[in-house]
């Protein structure tokens, strides 16, 4: 067998094992940017779950807050809709980000019924809630992290290569909200 017979087999050889070890790779990213989708999933849910339950604890002090009840009722509504019909991320952000500003004012409101800020189970919820917020944060950010690495492997050169005869797709990165790019106002001043 001639020399540059072997030559171009070594070669063939070593690109058939690159893409495949490439591609295996680039399967491996891609299903942890998916799981991190999935997680947040998790944790909207979870939040999902434990609305009701605090609707009910509000209304038993608070039954005149009729609104933002109502309000946060529609929110999770919405929120729980965009995960059942299997939405995209954004969607179901934006749905989140929705429930999020309706909590606040139910948050707001719950300073005015010192009752209900006694209240041991509604005491437990806002816990739950607040380490279940941590958590969808948590998650985002995973989810931008696992992207941006993911994004990257299928960007650089050679693997682009690889990526491009696949048809893998970079995955879009999840904004901040506008609500939370600017910390709160604090004022501290006496009129």
């Amino acid at each position: 067998m001639p020399i540059w017979l072997i030559i171009v087999l070594i070669l063939v050889i070593l690109i058939l094992i690159y893409t495949a070890v490439t591609y295996n790779g680039l399967v491996k990213g891609k299903n942890n940017v998916l799981e991190a989708s999935s997680a947040i999933d998790v944790q909207l849910k979870r939040r999902n779950d434990l609305i009701p339950n605090l609707v009910e604890t509000v209304k038993g002090y608070a039954s005149h807050e009729k609104e933002v009840l109502e309000n946060i009722t529609k929110a999770r509504n919405l929120s729980q809709t965009t995960l059942d019909n299997h939405a995209d991320l954004g969607d179901k952000l934006a749905a989140s980000d929705g429930l999020t500003n309706a909590l606040g004012k139910l948050i707001a409101v719950s300073e005015a019924y010192p009752d209900l800020k006694a209240n041991a189970n509604f005491s437990q919820l806002m816990d739950q809630l607040a380490t279940t917020e941590d958590k969808i944060s948590y998650t985002r950010q995973l989810f931008n992290s696992t992207s941006a690495n993911f994004n990257t492997s299928i960007q650089q050169f050679p693997a682009n290569i690889v990526a491009g005869a696949f048809k893998f797709t970079v995955f879009d990165l999840l904004k901040t909200d506008e609500n939370e790019k600017t910390a709160p106002k604090v004022d501290f001043t006496h009129e």
